[in-house]
């Protein structure tokens, strides 16, 4: 098996888009992963933070195996119940009126820009320009990188779809600059993440609510990432105090299968038949794991030992940038970023990458000087300690302090 997997690396038919390790892994569970060669991994990637329960949970699995036998998609222009009690759960506990399901995040960004163009054309004269923001990520489909502020990324694919603005993050005056006629919605993420987890702040968020209904403008909240759970609120708005008027999500709401949903209030809400669609839309396989998932992070209890291991987490954090004079530590819940600073070295955050995956610990790089740390929602307190240990060990040896233990002895088979 592992020499057959071996050989198929070496034969490229997997389209490279990502730069990969060689190791193939083949078994997760919770927040540990293993590859072929039996070598065990803790995992603070978890899918980019879709695994909010880490892998292969029983919530997740009994989900699937019990939907399986009974219908896996009848048609999107059927009914189905899953999706019929994970939409109405979700706008029980979320606030919102209606709900869209896809399968992914760019999926559902892009389902609600057109949902906003769509409300520009009814009720602001045509309006459809929408303000978005320096250092954004929405997705990869090319309305959504249009829409994202990823430098580099409008002349990847030119030319750019048109229709979006840039604005600067926590700069109410940059968003008010570019308020015209034209203008329809303002969409952001409450924390952006792949630029390195930076937070808007709550005055900003709110001075933006405000600005939106002051002009007649759609406020919507991108949290594919910063929803279900990952910011210690079931809803990253909710820790804001900022309700949107279109909410996105993806990543933790399938906990590990692909699905997302776009949330409306009833006024932004305004598709009408034929407007939207999609073949696997709302398939009761993927809902049943849904609404699976929500019922295990709604429930107060998780919310506050993810808050609590969050704070765990930081004060870690905090404690190896101190130790080892490195820079600012960033987020909330258990979406973190460590910054690495300039005498770490250009290229310091992918070598990190690297030197962690050696000692047996998943990390994502988002930037050249910058850590992201996505572990599972319910990480155990053992695990974080082991994780950070991993890592202060991955930053000692970047800092030209010697290893003090060789990690490579955690990668042994379990």
């Amino acid at each position: 098996m592992t020499d057959q997997l071996d050989a198929l690396i070496h034969r490229p038919h997997l389209m490279a888009v990502n730069a990969r390790p060689p190791q193939v892994f083949v078994r997760g569970e919770g927040a540990w992963l293993w590859d072929a060669q039996g070598r065990r991994y803790l995992d603070w990637l978890q899918g980019w933070a879709v695994n909010a329960l880490g892998h292969c949970h029983p919530v997740l699995t009994q989900a699937l195996s019990a939907q399986s036998q009974r219908l896996l998609t009848p048609s999107p222009a059927l009914y189905n119940a899953p999706s019929l009690e994970l939409a109405g759960l979700l706008c029980e506990l979320s606030g919102f009126d209606q709900v869209f399901f896809g399968s992914t995040g760019a999926e559902a960004n892009e389902t609600a820009l057109k949902l906003a163009r769509k409300w520009g054309r009814l009720h602001r004269g045509g309006a459809f320009q929408i303000i978005t923001f320096d250092n954004a990520f929405h997705g990869r489909n090319l309305a959504t990188m249009a829409a994202s502020g990823k430098p580099g990324w409008d002349a990847m694919f030119a030319p750019a779809m048109p229709g979006f603005v840039k604005a600067r993050l926590n700069d109410i005056e940059s968003v008010k600059a570019l308020i015209s006629a034209h203008t329809v919605a303002i969409m952001l993420e409450p924390v952006q993440g792949e630029a390195g987890v930076w937070p808007a702040t709550q005055a900003f968020l709110q001075d933006l609510r405000a600005l939106c209904d002051e002009h007649g403008l759609l406020l919507i909240f991108d949290e594919v990432q910063t929803g279900c759970g990952r910011l210690g609120q079931l809803f990253g708005f909710e820790c804001f105090g900022v309700r949107p008027d279109i909410m996105t999500l993806g990543k933790g709401l399938g906990g590990g299968v692909p699905l997302s949903a776009v949330l409306a209030r009833q006024h932004a809400s305004v598709f009408e038949f034929g407007d939207h669609g999609g073949t696997l839309a709302g398939n009761p396989l993927m809902c049943a794991v849904g609404l699976a998932m929500v019922k295990a992070l709604a429930n107060p209890a998780f919310l506050a030992q993810v808050r609590e291991r969050g704070a765990q987490m930081e004060q870690g954090l905090r404690a190896i940038s101190e130790e080892f004079g490195l820079g600012e530590v960033r987020g909330k819940g258990l979406l973190w970023a460590l910054e690495l600073g300039t005498d770490a070295g250009p290229n310091a955050g992918p070598e990190l990458v690297k030197t962690c995956l050696k000692l047996g610990l998943l990390v994502n790089a988002p930037r050249q000087q910058c850590l992201r740390f996505m572990p599972p929602l319910n990480l155990t307190e053992q695990e974080l300690q082991e994780g950070l240990t991993l890592l202060r060990q991955a930053v000692s040896g970047l800092s030209g302090h010697s290893l003090e233990a060789n990690g490579a002895a955690r990668l042994v088979s379990h």
